[in-house]
């Protein structure tokens, strides 16, 4: 590969991360500070993207992000509410939620599973009639998903710095103590699942207004990218500051989309890339635990070989 092919490579692996990295800070609010395994994550991505278009295709792009937004806040409170209140274990509340999104997705779209946005006015378009002209033209579209990524880790890394964000933290490590402190876990449950499912949507959105067309597959192994991000990032970013982890599973994203990427290289196929991401989310997970093994291991191996000289 020459350099004219790599720089546009890593160009589009890198928006893409950057929309990704939105999914994967939902998932650090939830999976990682609140200790709640949402499932939803894939539904709620198709979600944003299906209201945002719909919204754009009305003729509103910016709407279009507080609308998705909105939507994904609203399913972030009925996973959080079904779990808190009605009984339902986190896992199945998320399947539960899931699947019912892609009959509400799909009722959204007018009963159709295909959403094109062609010819119509996306922050992408506007940004880069914006920038026509100047030499930052051809990296619109990685400035407004930078813009958009900066903002959210900074608002992350505010919030749980909060009383709010504190008590978020708190549920996650020990509800129990959380309760005894006459705080409610489960009013706290729902409020944060609802604020990260608002950036899973964005997430959507964006990546909709992106693509200028997608079907209503969009959303589909968005939990599984996301968690194989969200491992990368713990993995060199792991006992760091809130913010420097924030940044750390942006990071992540980026990695596993060029991961993703130089596999396309390799013409392996697309059937595959999910296999691929699977994979990943396997090394991220069993080599922080085979590292702490592995001293163990040695130990029972000098153990046993001394006995046999014996």
């Amino acid at each position: 590969m020459d350099m004219s092919s790599i720089l546009p490579l890593l160009q589009n692996a890198t928006e893409l991360g950057l929309i990704c990295s939105l999914t994967v800070l939902a998932l650090y609010l939830s999976y990682s500070m609140l200790n709640v395994c949402d499932l939803s994550t894939d539904g709620c991505y198709t979600l944003g993207a299906v209201v945002g278009g719909m919204v754009v295709l009305q003729g509103h792009p910016y709407l279009a992000i507080l609308a998705a937004m909105g939507a994904g806040i609203l399913s972030g409170l009925l996973t959080a509410f079904l779990q808190t209140y009605m009984g339902i274990d986190s896992l199945l509340a998320g399947i539960i939620v899931n699947t019912g999104l892609w009959s509400i997705n799909i009722h959204i779209m007018g009963g159709k599973s295909l959403l094109n946005l062609f010819g119509k006015d996306t922050v992408f378009s506007i940004a880069k009639n914006a920038f026509k002209d100047t030499p930052v033209h051809e990296y619109s579209n990685l400035i407004v998903i930078a813009g958009f990524v900066i903002l959210a880790v900074i608002f992350l890394s505010l919030f749980l710095k909060t009383r709010l964000g504190l008590a978020i933290r708190a549920t996650g490590n020990n509800p129990a103590m959380v309760k005894s402190s006459s705080i409610n876990p489960a009013i706290i449950t729902i409020i944060g699942l609802g604020v990260a499912n608002a950036f899973t949507a964005l997430s959507g959105c964006l990546m909709g207004q992106s693509l200028k067309s997608f079907d209503i597959n969009i959303g589909t192994g968005m939990v599984t990218i996301a968690l194989a991000s969200l491992l990368i990032g713990h993995t060199f970013f792991g006992k760091r500051s809130i913010t420097t982890r924030a940044i750390g599973v942006v990071i992540g994203s980026v990695i596993f989309r060029l991961v993703y990427a130089l596999a396309l290289r390799m013409d392996i196929p697309s059937y595959m890339l999910r296999l691929v991401s699977s994979v990943i989310v396997i090394i991220f997970i069993a080599v922080p635990y085979l590292k702490k093994q592995f001293p163990l291991l040695t130990r029972r191996m000098s153990v046993a070989s001394k006995r046999r000289a014996k």
